[in-house]
């Protein structure tokens, strides 16, 4: 069959007006979906925490991990997101300032650790964060200070150890905490400052870094106030500070607030 000029633009337009319509649909989010954002030290413990939150209440959760401050950019730029779990609570504080968040949801969940940790087969054998000044130490992995909090608490501990200077030269910085410990695992660094919680579920040799060398990596969570659905953002808060959830997390090495 040949049509003219003109019914072919107009069966162009139509096509292309309905292919527009299907994106729109597919871009939109479903009601019983939820998108969180959070700090990639929560991977392990907020995958197991989605799984059994959908089970229970038939809202699948969808997740973006990354870093806290690269995030907390993207909230302040319209990202659509439901919830926000951060890896500390000043950027919680950050956009609640802003008016970002919606009032009374702002809370503490739980205290992180930061850890060093070395591949299972390195020879390299440590005792304490100072011994990172060794020679034999060549690559020192840690998150972003500046926009990572568990970066930021390795910098901090390393100040208070006294050998900032001198291991300052072998940092490779990471874009998160995640992604740390991935340097470390394939071999690019030889050492890795990460979260305690990584640590827990990984296959390498690790010792805590002691509290007391850096500030409290205190998390915090808020929904978000542009959120379609916050009701089920409040739920998933609320389902985090259950006894179900707080074991979930314990589980995975975060200190858990009273």
């Amino acid at each position: 069959m040949i049509f003219r000029p003109e019914t072919r633009l107009a069966l162009l337009a139509a096509f292309l007006t309905l292919c527009c319509v299907t994106a729109c649909k597919d871009q939109s989010q479903p009601a019983n979906q939820l998108t969180v954002a959070a700090a990639s030290d929560l991977t392990p413990a907020f995958e197991e925490l989605g799984r059994e939150f959908e089970a229970s209440h038939k809202t699948k959760v969808v997740f973006v991990f990354g870093s806290t401050g690269l995030l907390t950019k993207q909230i302040e730029n319209g990202a659509p997101f439901d919830l926000f779990a951060a890896a500390n609570v000043s950027y919680i504080d950050q956009l609640e300032q802003k008016g970002l968040i919606s009032p009374g949801t702002k809370a503490i969940y739980a205290r992180g650790r930061i850890t060093f940790w070395t591949p299972a087969t390195s020879n390299i054998r440590l005792e304490n964060i100072g011994d990172l000044a060794r020679p034999e130490v060549k690559r020192v992995a840690i998150a972003n200070p500046d926009h990572a909090p568990y970066g930021l608490a390795a910098r901090q501990a390393l100040e208070s150890a006294g050998v900032w200077d001198r291991v300052k030269p072998k940092l490779v910085y990471a874009d998160n905490i995640r992604q740390t410990l991935q340097y470390a695992e394939t071999g690019n660094v030889d050492v890795a400052i990460v979260a305690l919680s990584l640590s827990m579920q990984s296959n390498g040799r690790w010792t805590a870094i002691p509290e007391e060398l850096h500030k409290p990596i205190d998390q915090a969570l808020a929904v978000i106030k542009t959120t379609k659905n916050e009701q089920a953002a409040r739920a998933f808060a609320a389902f985090i500070a259950s006894q179900q959830g707080r074991a979930i997390m314990q589980k995975y090495g975060f200190v858990l607030p009273q």
